[in-house]
């Protein structure tokens, strides 16, 4: 099994690098493979509604010159999935939230891509603002019937500095149990599917409240 993890960070290896690799240690001690990417250093610009990948159906989004496309395979390839992003202004990191639009965009519109993948949002913040983002992070695991593992508390670490987040006893620990239970749920995925018949995907239906 593989589990990869997007970095919304600016900053390589700050504090939400520090989040998303305490919850990825519990992963590799059971051998499960791991890679982070960086996506908070890169130019990503944010999705520009001309409907061409609901138009083609081919995986990818229209904007051809940066990353993303790439990024969404690497999903499509992996049993689990961390979304990690540091707050800005109570919310997700701008170039997280520019990938986030356009990859989940693509993947629902493909067959809901990532359905019944494992995924599971990591924060780190400096004081407040951390349950909005995480809740931000979640939109996107829910809206694309993802299973989610939880914690002992919300998905949130503290910290200023990079490295600051090691100081944070609890939010490590939170970050911890994040991973191993990460790790038990995809087990159970996994050991599962052959005894368990997954419910039939349903056709999305969209509604409009203007009459």
């Amino acid at each position: 099994m593989k589990v990869v993890a997007f970095n919304g960070s600016p900053r390589k290896e700050g504090n939400t690098y520090h989040g998303i690799k305490i919850a990825l240690d519990q992963l590799e001690k059971e051998g499960i493979e791991t890679e982070i990417i960086q996506v908070g250093n890169k130019v990503i610009r944010g999705c520009i509604a001309c409907n061409q990948c609901v138009k083609n159906k081919d995986e990818k989004c229209a904007i051809a010159n940066d990353p993303v496309n790439d990024w969404i395979q690497k999903m499509k390839e992996a049993d689990g999935i961390i979304l990690g992003s540091p707050v800005h202004y109570s919310a997700i990191a701008g170039t997280m939230k520019s990938f986030l639009d356009r990859a989940f965009y693509v993947t629902s519109v493909n067959d809901m891509m990532l359905r019944h993948k494992v995924g599971a949002p990591v924060v780190a913040v400096r004081r407040s603002g951390g349950l909005p983002t995480f809740n931000q992070l979640n939109n996107y695991i829910n809206y694309s019937e993802m299973i989610m593992p939880t914690s002992n508390y919300w998905n949130v670490i503290h910290g200023t500095k990079p490295g600051d987040a090691l100081e944070d006893e609890e939010g490590v620990q939170i970050m911890r149990v994040l991973g191993k239970n990460m790790v038990w749920l995809m087990k159970l995925v996994e050991n599962g599917a052959d005894e368990v018949e997954a419910p039939v995907r349903e056709q999305k239906r969209f509604m409009n409240f203007i009459r």
